[in-house]
């Protein structure tokens, strides 16, 4: 349970900083087009990037047993400046996510859309394949149980942004709003840091 809770809010703290796949979603959920289909797009292609990144970890840690220590540190050091740098975006002020104007698009270019967004972002590999499988391994061997975790996150996340914009657009049309998501998320970031190192 506590692996999988790890796995979860580790994702979660990943995920939801602001991009622009965060914002393509916002936005389909906010003009309530091909909602369904664009998360479970996002959602899906987490899922298959976690389980590579803890299958991966898994094979590489019985090859290699001091890689394990090398990537905890590693990733430890990672949380702490993305967590560092969650806070220096709260600290500018926030940014306001806000749908485009214009007429819809269909379903094929929506999805092709947010695969883009969401595979060509170079971002997205380091966040589920080599840090969540990193922290995954220190998990083992409920390594696996992270790894639903964390993929119960983004499913998680990406249906409550998805359909849940309607209800978070007066909420998230102020910048305020993303000053203390950002702080959250470094907080979480760093505390995930902690107890990994003292975990060690």
């Amino acid at each position: 349970m506590t692996a999988a809770l790890a796995g979860f809010l580790t994702a979660l703290s990943l995920i939801a900083a602001i991009g622009a796949q965060n914002a393509f979603v916002l936005r389909q959920g906010l003009r309530r087009e091909h909602v369904l289909p664009v998360v479970l797009a996002c959602a899906l292609s987490d899922a298959l990037l976690i389980a590579a990144g803890v299958a991966g970890f898994g094979t590489i840690a019985a090859l290699v047993p001091w890689i394990t220590t090398a990537m905890l540190y590693a990733g430890a050091a990672f949380l702490m400046v993305y967590g560092a740098l969650r806070f220096k975006a709260a600290l500018r002020g926030g940014e306001a996510l806000r749908p485009a104007a214009g007429t819809g698009a269909t379903l094929g270019r929506t999805v092709g859309t947010v695969l883009v967004l969401t595979w060509a972002n170079p971002h997205v590999y380091l966040d589920t394949v080599v840090l969540l499988g990193a922290i995954s391994a220190q998990y083992a061997p409920q390594h696996w149980t992270f790894g639903a975790g964390a993929i119960a996150g983004s499913f998680a996340f990406f249906t409550a942004l998805g359909f849940g914009a309607r209800l978070l657009a007066p909420l998230f049309a102020n910048p305020k709003a993303w000053v203390w998501l950002e702080v959250i998320i470094g907080v979480v970031m760093w505390l995930i840091a902690v107890a990994l190192i003292t975990g060690a």
